[in-house]
């Protein structure tokens, strides 16, 4: 696992157009925004939708995450890639929202294709697959957090590391125990010999 997130090419490294749409919006270009969004919206769209899983509320969320983005964008000093900084912005966004009030789930549209591999990609049943998705949602707020940018986005331990302040130890332990409590609240709901997530040891190898 570790080498193959070694080999990988994060998609968090700085980008020169990402640092010249910035240097622009910082000199009061106001439509330079517009490239970051168009760049951005669909992962961060992603990253909402499986917080809150309701699509009118995703997209709330994900406006809601750009309008603090640009509004914060002055401040933006390039210490860590702008993508982590806009995942950041996102996962307190989704958490204040889950704080402040609770929404039914809906089914995931068809046209929506997550990054990375999901949990949900696994089950042929629909009911199901709506079960992982409301046992994710159960998940304490830094499992949950952990497991949805890991697994759900496929980013790198240090990606989830920066974007949630932590350590890569941290959290390396929050995914192995989601993953663990993931696996006791669908005991017994998956068909014979389907796994619900990656294989937590290998999930958590250094």
């Amino acid at each position: 696992m570790a080498n193959d997130e070694a080999g990988r090419v994060s998609r968090f490294r700085p980008r020169e157009e990402d640092r010249l749409a910035i240097e622009a919006c910082q000199r009061g270009e106001r439509e330079a925004f517009d490239g970051l969004v168009e760049r951005y919206q669909r992962d961060v769209y992603r990253l909402c939708y499986r917080y809150v899983n309701n699509h009118h509320d995703a997209s709330d969320l994900a406006q809601d995450v750009f309008l603090k983005a640009y509004r914060a964008i002055g401040r933006f000093r390039g210490d860590s890639a702008f993508p982590t900084w806009l995942y950041r912005i996102a996962v307190n966004t989704c958490l204040n929202f889950r704080a402040s009030r609770h929404r039914p789930s809906e089914e995931l549209k068809d046209d929506v294709v997550d990054a990375g591999p999901r949990v949900d990609d696994r089950m042929e049943d629909d009911e199901l697959s709506q079960q992982v998705r409301e046992a994710v949602s159960r998940l304490p707020e830094k499992q949950r957090a952990t497991l949805i940018l890991k697994v759900y986005n496929d980013l790198t331990h240090e990606e989830v590391a920066a974007i949630l302040g932590s350590t890569v130890g941290t959290v390396k332990a929050n995914l192995f125990h989601a993953l663990g409590n993931l696996r006791k609240a669908m005991a017994g709901t998956a068909p014979a010999g389907r796994r619900l997530a990656p294989d937590a040891k290998k999930t958590g190898e250094s």
